[in-house]
C-alpha cells in the first residue's frame, strides 16, 4: 500500500496527478491520517477537481471545526467555486478565532480584493501591517490596492516601503540608458505599474492558492518571493 509521506513529497515537488494517485490509494487504507484530506483537497484544487476538494475540506472542518488553517483552505475552495458569501464567512471565522494573527487579515483582504471589495482590502492590509509593522507582502498588496482606486501618492508609498523591508532597490535592477527627464519619469510610472504584474498572473487558481498557502503564511517565503518578483519584473 502507499504511504502518506510519499504523496506529501509528489505534492510539495508539483507533481499533483502521481500525488492524488497516492493520496487516494492511502484513503482506502483502514487506519487514515486527518492530514491526508488537506494534501488531497489541495492536490484535488490544483488540478480544478474543485466538488471533490470542497469535500474534503468539509470532512476536515467537520473532524476540527477550530483549525483556522483548515478554514481559511476551505474559505479559498469557496471562493474559487464563486460562493463567495460563504468563502467570506468562513475567512471571518478564521480570523474571529485568530485575531492577533495578520495572516488572517491579509488572507481576507486579498479575496476582498478579487471581489472587488477594495476599501475593504485595504483596511484589512491596514490591520495587518498594524500586527506586523514588517510585513513587505501586506504592503506591497495594499499598494496594488491603492493603485485601482487611483491613490497613486498612496500606492508609491506603500511600494517604497515594501521595498525598503525586503532590501530591495528597484534603481539597482533597472537598465541603466540615456534617457530624457519625461522618459525617466515614464519609465517610473511603468515600473511601479508593472509591479502588479505577478500578482495579476496569481488570479490563475494554482497562483491563488499558492499566495494564500505558501507566500501569506510564511514570512521569509514571502520576502524572499517578493523579492524575487520586483526583480523580475522591472
Amino acid at each position: 500500500m502507499e504511504n502518506l509521506d510519499k504523496g506529501i513529497e509528489l505534492y510539495k515537488a508539483g507533481k499533483f496527478d502521481e500525488a492524488l494517485k497516492v493520496f487516494d490509494q492511502v484513503a482506502l487504507q483502514e487506519s487514515v491520517d486527518i492530514s491526508l484530506y488537506l494534501y488531497r483537497g489541495r492536490v484535488l484544487s490544483r488540478l480544478g477537481k474543485l466538488d471533490l476538494a470542497i469535500a474534503d475540506f468539509d470532512h476536515l472542518v467537520s473532524d476540527s471545526p477550530y483549525n483556522t488553517d483548515y478554514i481559511s483552505d476551505r474559505a479559498v475552495v469557496l471562493h474559487l467555486l464563486k460562493r463567495n458569501e460563504e468563502a467570506m464567512s468562513e475567512f471571518d471565522r478564521a480570523l474571529n478565532l485568530d485575531p492577533n494573527n495578520p495572516y488572517r487579515y491579509s488572507s481576507r483582504a486579498y479575496f476582498k480584493d478579487r471581489i472587488g471589495d477594495f476599501l475593504g482590502a485595504i483596511a484589512d492590509y491596514e490591520k495587518a501591517i498594524e500586527l506586523d509593522p514588517e510585513d513587505a507582502i501586506a504592503y506591497n498588496n495594499k499598494g496594488m490596492v491603492e493603485e485601482k482606486l487611483g491613490y497613486a501618492q498612496k500606492a508609491k508609498s506603500s511600494f517604497t516601503k515594501s521595498d525598503e523591508l525586503i532590501g530591495y532597490d528597484p534603481e539597482k535592477t533597472r537598465p541603466k540608458t540615456a534617457q530624457s527627464k519625461s522618459d525617466k519619469e515614464s519609465s517610473n510610472d511603468f515600473s511601479i505599474k508593472n509591479e502588479t504584474k505577478p500578482s495579476k498572473e496569481k488570479v490563475s487558481l494554482q497562483g491563488f492558492i499558492q499566495t494564500l498557502n505558501k507566500v501569506l503564511s510564511n514570512k521569509d517565503t514571502r520576502r524572499d518571493f517578493l523579492k524575487f518578483i520586483k526583480s523580475k519584473f522591472q
